[in-house]
């Protein structure tokens, strides 16, 4: 058995480590070693500084409940949230225009319009976390 001797802040600790594997060593009985605590530094309490109010977050359009079934429905391809949305119900859009960016496994991945048409509705919002398959926009 082997004694060390560490500090840990400031605060001297006496360890024994005992060797395993083989034969062990019959155990060498030491009086426990009394090590006493520094004195901590007197320090002016200085007064927490008031906390600030937060500003308040941008408010971001509601999303629609749900689509109304007239038009063709963007869902999710992967389950992953939210980054940016770039359009907004009543945009015309074509085919392959950038509808939303949604990030899934650290990459941000383009949502694009399967068709032409004019965006009926968006039914997620900024941030939010999806699963695949859920609705994202409705393209009439």
């Amino acid at each position: 058995m082997k004694t060390y001797k560490i500090h840990v802040n400031g605060v001297a600790y006496e360890v024994q480590v005992e060797e395993v594997g083989g034969e062990a060593a019959a155990p060498v009985a030491r009086p426990p070693v009394q090590v006493s605590a520094p004195a901590a530094p007197q320090v002016a309490a200085k007064p927490a500084p008031a906390p600030q109010a937060a500003p308040a977050p941008q408010a971001a359009p509601a999303p629609q409940a749900a689509p109304s079934g007239q038009g063709e429905v963007v869902n999710a391809p992967i389950p992953g949230t939210i980054l940016d949305i770039k359009v907004q119900p009543g945009t015309t859009v074509n085919s392959g225009d950038l509808l939303l960016i949604l990030e899934a496994m650290k990459m941000e991945n383009e949502i694009t319009a399967p068709k032409a048409g004019t965006i009926k509705g968006v039914f997620v919002t900024k941030g939010q976390s999806v699963n695949s398959g859920d609705a994202l926009v409705e393209i009439e």
